[in-house]
């Protein structure tokens, strides 16, 4: 019985991984083993960096949140908790765009906010 050559399937699969490594510096785009082992470190950035960018993103949202709030008079914490007690529930994404784009509705929100720690 003759052997059995895994030739088609094994280039296929290098293939593969050395066209993933294209644009990699030195030996890393060009060498299988090398090539692998990038390919795999690479894989695990971007998994861990698409939790990372969240957290980036909801701490510049909360920095520029907490810079419209001192404006008006009041902390981040002290507006999101007025916020909180006038019942109005906007997210921070939403709540810094507004702080950017629209100043005067962001103080009306804030003005709500006051009076509602007030009560």
């Amino acid at each position: 019985m003759p052997r059995v050559k895994g030739g088609s399937v094994t280039r296929q699969r290098r293939k593969k991984v050395l066209k993933l490594a294209k644009g990699y510096y030195g030996s890393k785009n060009t060498l299988f083993k090398v090539a692998n082992q990038q390919v795999m470190k690479s894989y695990l950035y971007a998994y861990r960096d698409r939790r990372t960018t969240k957290r980036n993103f909801r701490k510049l949202w909360i920095t520029r949140i907490n810079a419209a709030a001192r404006m008006n008079d009041m902390s981040y914490s002290t507006l999101m908790h007025g916020l909180k007690l006038a019942g109005i529930d906007i997210n921070r994404k939403m709540l810094s765009d507004i702080a950017i784009t629209d100043a005067a509705a962001f103080t009306a929100l804030a003005e709500q906010a006051k009076s509602a720690l007030n009560k």
